[in-house]
């Protein structure tokens, strides 16, 4: 059956993550990240957002925009490390036969002026990502306190973070339109450990992330994390 469908995007994301690797694996485990939902014409509306504010929590859905392969009915979840098959439909790999994400993030501010914007924390989502739907968590309906998953029960265990005082004060001094912490959401996103689960760490090695306009470096000590380098990148996106 072929079912010819319409859907554009509604909005698109202003993100601290401009670059895949070390995002968060799932919404919210690092709720210290900022990002803009800008709404686009004609969905920019004031109208549109009106009331939205009542509500603490949305559903952002939205597309996998730089996924590059076909889907395959069976992936390799990395919380598996790599090495286990499981079906596409079991995950949540964005190798899907249509390649669309949800995710629920904390609503901070509804803005109207300049653009029509939502300001919100703990989204998994990168810089540029098309959003296709925006709906308000409903927790009545949305939480189900008796539901359980054998693969992924708890979040991850964090690894403890080290950030040296000069990195520190330098991450201190960040300033965003938007709020982002910069020491906390360092230490959430590095906590979460974005190696992949295969891969040993090698304390010789060296690893980098753009993260708020930054080069972020880190090494592995002894199972913990040491930042080594917060630089400012010339012409990265600042927040």
């Amino acid at each position: 059956m072929n079912t010819h469908l319409d859907i554009v995007p509604i909005a698109t994301t202003h993100s601290c993550f401009t670059e895949k690797f070390g995002i968060p694996r799932q919404p919210l485990l690092a709720d210290a990240s900022r990002a803009a939902i800008e709404l686009l014409p004609p969905f920019n509306d004031p109208d549109a957002v009106s009331g939205l504010e009542q509500h603490s929590h949305l559903w952002l859905t939205w597309q996998f925009h730089q996924v590059a392969g076909q889907w395959s009915p069976k992936v390799r979840p990395p919380r598996l490390g790599g090495n286990k098959k499981l079906g596409v439909f079991a995950t949540r790999s964005p190798f899907r036969p249509n390649n669309i994400g949800l995710s629920v993030v904390q609503l901070i501010e509804v803005r109207l002026h300049p653009n029509v914007e939502l300001i919100v924390a703990g989204a998994d989502l990168l810089d540029g990502t098309p959003i296709l739907d925006i709906k308000p968590y409903i927790p009545y309906a949305d939480s189900v306190a008796s539901a359980s998953s054998e693969l992924a029960e708890q979040p991850p265990a964090l690894v403890t973070v080290h950030i040296p005082e000069p990195i520190l004060r330098q991450a201190r001094e960040y300033r965003d339109d938007l709020g982002t912490d910069l020491p906390e959401l360092i230490r959430q996103v590095l906590g979460q450990d974005p190696r992949p689960a295969y891969q040993q760490p090698d304390p010789e090695r060296i690893y980098g992330m753009k993260l708020c306009g930054f080069n972020l470096q880190w090494r592995y000590q002894d199972g913990e994390i040491e930042v080594v380098a917060l630089d400012k990148l010339a012409s990265g996106v600042a927040g």
